[in-house]
């Protein structure tokens, strides 16, 4: 089974799970067949996506998997967790769940917490109090138990978790085909000229900074992602927005929003937590510390989940509220509009 988990992601550095040296009598060969041979239980489509992520690399340089490997070349494969990331010890931590039934359950994720264990959160984790919470959840393709999809640490809102391994497959197929229902919202700097638009463009490691996800113009490199956003109100140097996915790769919204020159507020990896926009008075910079204060991560929300549900059939639509550090940090901003004329600051 082999079941598509989106939304992966990079709060870790890349840990080598193989290193192989090319013998001398090698014969050139595609870098995936040649991992196919070496790497127990290793599928070539597996080898092929890792290659598309940006994790085999040849004498340190990532290569996709038309390479062909020659003598004494050092071939290493890199991942975002550790190797041994998949003991989960159990743990009782709490939970939101907003919805439960035999076969799925919905969480309300808190920001803060780290969605399955790895490098430097082995502990803590979504996984863990899942582990503790529910007996033999079915394993993704990860061996993460329950994981259909994932959110970043620092975003809040809504993840299904499966609790079957019927629901499992069905509710994979249905992200892989881009048939649920995702929503965001999102607080980006700057105000966004349209009122509505698409953001298309491949998404690869950064690479320059492994721990970004950046665009690419060559359809070759990395994963297409889709992003339709639309605005919701406008503070003049900042922007809430709702974005929905058609797709769900790595750091889509973080990735696509620096893309087009809205950066998420206060998004650390992304440049966000800088000021982009606005003046320079003592008082204006005080103002944007005040909200980092009171929302201190990246500015975006999972709001909205639906798909089908997979024992009924039946179209199921979750919806949760915006966390309160999010709904303070724009208070600030309504507050601010009312009290300083942007356009005459801009002037």
């Amino acid at each position: 089974m082999n079941n598509n988990i989106e939304n992966l992601d990079l709060e870790d550095e890349l840990f080598e799970h193989f290193r192989f040296e090319v013998p001398k009598g090698q014969a050139l060969l595609r870098i995936d067949k040649y991992l196919m041979n070496l790497i127990q239980n290793a599928t070539r489509n597996k080898i092929q996506n890792a290659a598309t992520e940006g994790n085999i690399f040849v004498n340190d340089i990532p290569v996709k998997s038309n390479y062909k490997v020659k003598p004494f070349d050092v071939v290493t494969v890199m991942l975002s967790h550790p190797p041994f990331e998949n003991h989960i010890l159990p743990e009782d931590l709490p939970l939101n769940i907003v919805y439960e039934d035999d076969a799925l359950l919905l969480i309300n994720k808190e920001p803060g917490m780290v969605v399955h264990p790895g490098h430097g959160n082995y502990t803590g984790t979504l996984v863990n109090a899942l582990a503790h919470h529910f007996d033999n959840l079915p394993m993704n393709s990860s061996e993460r138990p329950g994981l259909v999809h994932r959110i970043d640490k620092d975003t809040s809102g809504l993840l299904v978790v499966a609790k079957t391994e019927a629901a499992m497959t069905h509710l994979a197929k249905q992200f892989e085909a881009k048939t649920s229902e995702r929503e965001y919202i999102a607080l980006v700097w700057g105000n966004v000229a349209e009122e509505e638009g698409t953001i298309e463009g491949n998404l690869a490691r950064h690479l320059k900074d492994r721990m970004q996800m950046a665009v690419f113009a060559d359809p070759e490199i990395g994963k297409p992602a889709i992003t339709h956003y639309k605005v919701l109100e406008r503070f003049g140097y900042v922007t809430l927005i709702s974005c929905k996915l058609e797709t769900g790769r790595t750091h889509q919204i973080r990735a696509h929003m620096k893309h087009i020159g809205h950066p998420l507020f206060n998004d650390e990896r992304y440049g966000g937590h800088l000021i982009l926009k606005g003046t320079t008075f003592t008082k204006y910079k005080q103002f944007i510390e005040n909200c980092f204060k009171a929302l201190p991560r990246q500015a975006l929300h999972a709001k909205t989940l639906g798909f089908v549900h997979p024992n009924t059939g039946e179209m199921m639509r979750f919806d949760t509220e915006l966390p309160q550090d999010f709904q303070d940090c724009i208070e600030k901003w309504r507050n601010y509009g009312k009290t300083h004329n942007i356009e005459d600051e801009e002037n």
